[in-house]
């Protein structure tokens, strides 16, 4: 069924029925969405565009931060038959307008954040003709119809735009972190698989209640959510990351399921540990799924997840955007036992691990993982040499090294391009990232390569201490002796590791900072 279908259904059988909330705590703000007043606002959006001459096949960027109206302007673009651009509330002015360019968007929904990096660009994007406003009326634009008058001129009524399963739906651009955003090109048949295989990996009943902080931009948090919409389950979206906003939301809105980044589990449990949070003070006993995915899960942060909150269920998702998002792997909530490795195939999913010839290497031998199945994007849009690399007889090639052990679990390894070659040794960072932090002092940690006459890299360390913690380079280096030696940091820096909106560590900048190394990648 096409996700805007889904949406129309939920609307017929829980149309009285809450379907999403905003919290922003820091403005003490709550507001709510019947699943009734959700549809009728994707259909208002969807006939105001097209009464702009919007039609099947146009681009419509969608740029802004979560917020109530985020979801029902998808749905409303998606309902049109254009394709949905959500951009990265990160990207500066100019990769606004490359996403622009390459789109050849017709239109642009943007927010108050965005104001004064389009007003920079604005006369350089050429194909926009209309420019719609979500923020306070008293800050629109002057060259923006603000958007409460642009639904005004909508109809609640479905515009009835005749859709396929296999119609072009929606292009992501990934985050950049390795130069020039690449444009993904997903279909309707993917977001509906991501739909069917997120709700088959969690279980979700229409009595669940997903808590979503993670950017909705991404397909990470949006797919994750699918889980839940796909039953008709409300949804919280919470506005900032503080770890007693977390609880305060499952507590008063009675969550059941939580993604969380790696960052932010951490400082859950760090704020929990110093007394900041008092886990009497919530009420917490209905929620039953903690998940993480988007980057590497440090074996010791579920350990000590599980002793705080031991009734919860656990999963991990590995995914891309080029795979519609999470769960092309998983671990599965009934396999805690393997907490370290990323999983087994998702449903519906198929994987190989190969040489860079693409044959299957020994089990237990690292090798990059390759994964098949309806999730797969559709191509690199106006890219069909990258396409041609990356997905070759119908597997896409993730570019992660991985290797699986005797019981068929995979293991990720490492990003092929963040493995460091020392002394001829390869080595892989997450390992030494993943010791690091059982440390009791660390907070977080990035291990990359630098540059070195001899070795040709050598492994550094860049450490994050827990707040109010000490700790001093000989102190690292003395922990790190219980590592084989050719992967002992050489050299340790304390500073923030800086990570992006789904919580990868943007190792580019630490390369750049650290090593002198500047990256880009050509589209």
């Amino acid at each position: 069924m096409i996700i805007t279908e889904i949406l129309a259904r939920n609307a017929r059988m829980y149309g009285d029925e809450i379907a999403l909330i905003e919290r922003e705590p820091a403005k003490n703000k709550r507001v709510e969405i019947t699943w009734k007043a959700f549809d009728e606002m994707a259909n208002q959006v969807a006939t105001a565009l097209i009464q702009k001459g919007i039609k099947k096949g146009d681009k419509v960027i969608h740029l802004m931060v979560n917020c109530l109206e985020w979801l029902p302007f998808y749905f409303g673009i998606l309902r049109t038959g254009a394709w949905a651009v959500p951009l990265n509330f990160r990207f500066a002015a100019e990769d606004i307008k490359y996403c622009a360019e390459i789109a050849e968007a017709k239109a642009i929904i943007f927010g108050e954040e965005f104001i004064d990096r389009i007003n920079t660009i604005k006369e350089d994007l050429e194909s926009i003709k209309d420019f719609v406003f979500v923020g306070p009326k008293e800050v629109t634009p002057e060259y923006c119809e603000h958007y409460e008058a642009f639904l005004n001129t909508g109809s609640p009524e479905d515009p009835k735009v005749p859709l396929s399963i296999l119609d072009d739906a929606a292009l992501y651009f990934t985050s950049g972190t390795t130069g020039k955003p690449k444009p993904i090109l997903l279909t309707h048949r993917n977001l509906e698989f991501a739909c069917i295989v997120e709700n088959r990996h969690h279980n979700q009943t229409h009595t669940d209640n997903f808590l979503c902080i993670p950017p909705l931009y991404h397909t990470g948090a949006k797919m994750h959510w699918f889980g839940n919409f796909i039953v008709g389950g409300k949804a919280v979206i919470l506005k900032g990351v503080k770890p007693q906003w977390i609880l305060e939301a499952v507590s008063e809105e009675q969550c059941t399921i939580v993604w969380l980044l790696v960052p932010w589990a951490q400082d859950i449990l760090v704020a929990i540990e110093q007394g900041e949070l008092k886990l009497e003070d919530y009420k917490l006993d209905q929620w039953r799924l903690m998940h993480i995915g988007a980057q590497p899960v440090p074996p010791s942060l579920i350990k000590n997840w599980k002793k705080v909150f031991p009734h919860h269920d656990y999963d991990t998702n590995y995914g891309l955007s080029e795979s519609t998002g999470p769960g092309c792997v998983h671990l599965g909530i009934e396999n805690l036992h393997k907490v370290g490795a990323i999983g087994v195939p998702g449903f519906d999913w198929e994987y190989k691990i190969v040489d860079d010839q693409l044959n299957e290497v020994p089990k237990g031998q690292p090798g990059e993982l390759i994964v098949k199945g309806p999730g797969v994007m559709k191509e690199y849009y106006k890219n069909p040499e990258a396409t041609k690399t990356t997905i070759v007889d119908g597997w896409l090639l993730t570019g992660d090294m991985a290797r699986v052990d005797e019981d068929g679990f995979i293991w990720l390894v490492d990003r092929k391009k963040d493995i460091i070659i020392s002394g001829g040794e390869n080595i892989f960072p997450v390992e030494i990232e993943d010791f690091l932090l059982d440390n009791p002092k660390i907070q977080d940690a990035a291990v990359i390569g630098v540059p070195d006459e001899r070795l040709g890299e050598i492994v550094t360390a860049i450490i994050q201490l827990k707040p109010g913690q000490e700790m001093t380079e000989e102190e690292v280096l003395a922990y790190c002796e219980a590592l084989p030696r050719y992967k002992r940091p050489r050299k340790v820096f304390f500073d923030n590791v800086p990570r992006n909106p789904t919580g990868k560590i943007e190792k580019p900048k630490l390369r750049k900072k650290y090593a002198g190394r500047e990256e880009s990648f050509k589209i």
